[in-house]
């Protein structure tokens, strides 16, 4: 193990721990950073950016521990009403999301080029209109007493298309935790609220695409753990980890504040900015 690959482990980390919690793709941003630093061809590379999201899903169980327990709890027979509704959202909306996930990335590696940064535009566009449909709420909350949705409020349908869109997320380019979050604020659902549904589904699909990562790509995952061993694949998730407890913290944070119209609107810079920067490389 050199330096050099611990730092490029590092960088890795990085990248993973920042990504995930924003609307770029994490798994296209390891994509591109794990090409240039490891050498590994466009699926060695895929297959690795979900590989990578080991880190992420540790995180989200350690920040949302709570949560976690709640589901277990119902698992060992809780009969608690909103656990148990809690439950019933989670469970639909990973299972919608691997009957569409699981096909899209066996044929991810069709997708390549332009089609990476089309979906980070539309994604940026969305969460820009979602900064002004917020403003625009609070705006009509003040007068009228509005009050946008709570998850006490989501109806079935809402944690089928939740499901859906986060299945979208399989393919390169599409951020999971932005589309799933744009659609959530879409429906009205309060900044906060919709930040930590979105993060809570995210460890089960995550975790998921792990598992689909090691079954049907085991010769990719092979050859990205040559290029950086089994001590920096550690070390790039540790990183991951530690990086993506703090961004969660301030994700959230920022969303129980005013600021969330800026924040959601910045989030929407960042996918279009990034977007822009893969079809100029495209072309």
């Amino acid at each position: 193990m050199t330096i050099l690959q611990i730092i490029y482990s590092v960088v890795l980390g990085l990248v993973q721990g920042i990504s995930e919690w924003l609307p770029i793709s994490s798994k296209t941003q390891i994509l591109a950073a794990s090409n240039l630093l490891l050498g590994l061809d466009y699926q060695q590379a895929y297959t690795f950016g979900l590989f990578m999201e080991i880190g992420t899903v540790l995180a989200a169980i350690i920040y949302f521990r709570r949560e976690v327990w709640a589901l277990v709890s119902v698992v060992l027979g809780s009969k608690d009403r909103m656990r148990r509704r809690f439950f019933l959202y989670v469970l639909v909306a990973t299972v919608i999301t691997g009957l569409i996930g699981v096909p899209l990335y066996l044929v991810a590696d069709s997708v390549t080029g332009v089609t990476i940064g089309i979906p980070m535009l539309v994604i940026g566009l969305v969460l820009i209109g979602d900064a002004l449909f917020i403003r625009h709420a609070r705006k009509k909350r003040g007068k009228e007493g509005y009050a946008p949705k709570k998850f006490a409020d989501m109806k079935f349908r809402d944690y089928l298309i939740i499901g859906v869109m986060q299945g979208i997320a399989a393919l390169p380019g599409v951020s999971r935790s932005g589309i799933t979050t744009s659609t959530m604020l879409v429906m009205d659902v309060e900044a906060d609220e919709a930040f930590r549904l979105s993060f809570v589904i995210g460890i089960f699909a995550t975790a998921a695409a792990f598992g689909v990562t090691v079954i049907f790509s085991h010769s990719n995952v092979t050859a990205a753990l040559a290029g950086i061993g089994m001590v920096g694949l550690l070390v790039a998730i540790a990183t991951a980890t530690v990086v993506s407890l703090f961004l969660i913290d301030f994700l959230i944070k920022i969303a129980r504040k005013s600021s969330i119209v800026y924040l959601t609107a910045g989030l929407g810079i960042i996918a279009i900015g990034s977007g822009l920067l893969y079809l100029l490389l495209a072309a």
